[in-house]
């Protein structure tokens, strides 16, 4: 089996009538989805594009899941661009992905007039292809790319990497082993489809023959009246989720499953979540978009190591080199390198796609950590600098490069402080003569809303290395510390 949607086949023989995807306008049983998908294929393959890509920039719902699963169908690869970008992100994301077409809608339409791309509203093709007669998939290769995800490097600048659909049927092969899930599960996916941990969860959820209920936009109060409302046995989430579910201070009592990942799920939280859910099961696992699935820290684990990530996920190999390239030792920290079929192909480039493993099937994102003696992991921090704001990754090169557009910077830092709700938050150094409600307009006109710097510090010094660099964890220590008044 070579496509991630070939069996949906399956599923129409065996239950046509049970529901694929439900919203909250909208109820889809396995027969329609299958055909929605066939037809959505068949609109692609119309298209007779040598550039199979397909950028989706739509919101939650429906038609996003309908584009991503058919083009997967088709053999293309489905590219997701996020409404909440700025034009300027947006436009380095689209040079390094290139699409030969983009589907949006008509609410969305306006903020990429500006693309030379030819565009397709939702509206206008969506009763096009529901006139298409594809009656049966065409057999896809398993190492056909489906998924471009963007990631940054150390510059800021955006990087996309591209996976092919062996790399998540490996992946789903997880659902099952490390969290238990099964063919009839009912799966709230609350988050935006964006975000792959969220994609992943609906795609995933379908693959096996469940049904996914789709949130438009994520709310506490919305998210537990479906779990109670619905037959939910369960939910994607991140632990800013957990903690906004938290203040709805209610008992849920029915049997659920949490599987969280995109930030560290602090052992508090897990503490008071288990009151709120008494027949929880939970689920936290490391992983990243190149990388899939890492370690999962089971339900019987939550409590016994709430401050690990977990072991390997199946079929997954992990090792901690020090900067000498050894293997470290137990409680030793270096950096973590992955080896398994769940990783990508790699980053894609002007000349090809740059493979991510070594030689020796290795990869590694620059994340670093240590192994205890029964070889639970544990994340000590980001070698790159990301900051993890609420499960989002933001890269403080980014931002720093647009405050230091301001004539009045002489130099900016941007570097993540703990918060107890987001995790982490975004917070700006500023030396020069600049003030903040400036730098906050120039921000908001170049950067997505969740990059703009929530806590702005301004000193006559920045620490430095010997070599020119921002001394980060110095600068936040003194922040930390309440060294330098902030706004």
């Amino acid at each position: 089996m070579a496509s991630i949607t070939s069996i949906y086949s399956e599923h129409v023989h065996r239950h046509p009538d049970q529901l694929a995807v439900k919203t909250p306008d909208r109820e889809v049983s396995w027969r329609e989805w299958h055909q929605l998908v066939l037809q959505t294929a068949g609109w692609l393959h119309s298209k007779e594009q040598e550039n199979k890509t397909v950028g989706i920039f739509m919101s939650n719902g429906l038609p996003f899941l309908q584009l991503f699963a058919g083009s997967a169908a088709a053999g293309w690869t489905a590219v997701p661009l996020d409404p909440k970008w700025s034009r300027d992100e947006l436009d380095k994301r689209l040079r390094v992905c290139s699409p030969s077409l983009i589907v949006t809608t008509e609410s969305l339409s306006k903020k990429i007039d500006f693309i030379d791309t030819a565009i397709f509203s939702w509206e206008s093709i969506s009763n096009e292809i529901e006139q298409i007669q594809e009656r049966s998939q065409r057999e896809i290769a398993g190492h056909t790319p489906f998924y471009m995800g963007f990631t940054s490097g150390s510059t800021g600048a955006p990087k996309a990497f591209v996976r092919s659909q062996q790399s998540w049927l490996a992946s789903f092969k997880c659902n099952r082993h490390d969290f238990g899930l099964k063919e009839n599960e009912y799966t709230l996916v609350p988050g935006a489809l964006i975000h792959s941990h969220f994609l992943y969860g609906a795609i995933s959820t379908l693959f096996l023959g469940g049904t996914v209920y789709l949130l438009e936009k994520f709310s506490p109060s919305a998210t537990l009246q479906v779990i109670q409302n619905y037959r939910i046995t369960a939910v994607y989430l991140v632990p800013t989720m957990i903690e906004a579910l938290l203040r709805q201070d209610q008992i849920v009592r029915q049997p659920l499953t949490f599987i969280s990942s995109g930030a560290k799920w602090e052992k508090d939280s897990k503490s008071k979540i288990r009151r709120m859910f008494p027949q929880l099961k939970m689920f936290e696992f490391y992983g990243a978009g190149e990388l899939s699935f890492v370690t999962v820290l089971s339900n019987e684990e939550n409590s016994e190591r709430p401050d690990s990530v977990g072991k390997p996920c199946y079929s997954v190999a992990i090792q901690i080199r020090k900067e000498s390239g050894e293997v470290a030792a137990s409680y030793e920290t270096g950096k973590i390198y992955v080896k398994s079929e769940l990783v990508c192909d790699g980053y894609v480039t002007t000349t090809g796609v740059q493979r991510l493993q070594d030689s020796q099937g290795w990869s590694t994102v620059d994340d670093m950590g240590y192994c205890d003696e029964e070889g639970f992991l544990y994340i000590k921090g980001r070698e790159k600098n990301m900051i993890l704001y609420g499960g989002i990754n933001v890269f403080p090169e980014e931002i720093e490069a647009v405050l230091s557009l301001h004539p009045e910077v002489e130099l900016a830092a941007v570097v993540g402080l703990k918060d107890p709700y987001w995790g982490e938050v975004v917070a700006a150094v500023i030396k020069g003569r600049a003030t903040k409600q400036p730098l906050k307009r120039l921000c908001k006109e170049q950067l997505a809303s969740y990059k703009i710097p929530r806590k702005w510090f301004f000193m006559e010094d920045i620490p430095m290395t010997a070599g020119g660099k921002i001394a980060r964890a110095k600068l936040k220590e003194e922040l930390e510390k309440g060294v330098s008044s902030h706004l």
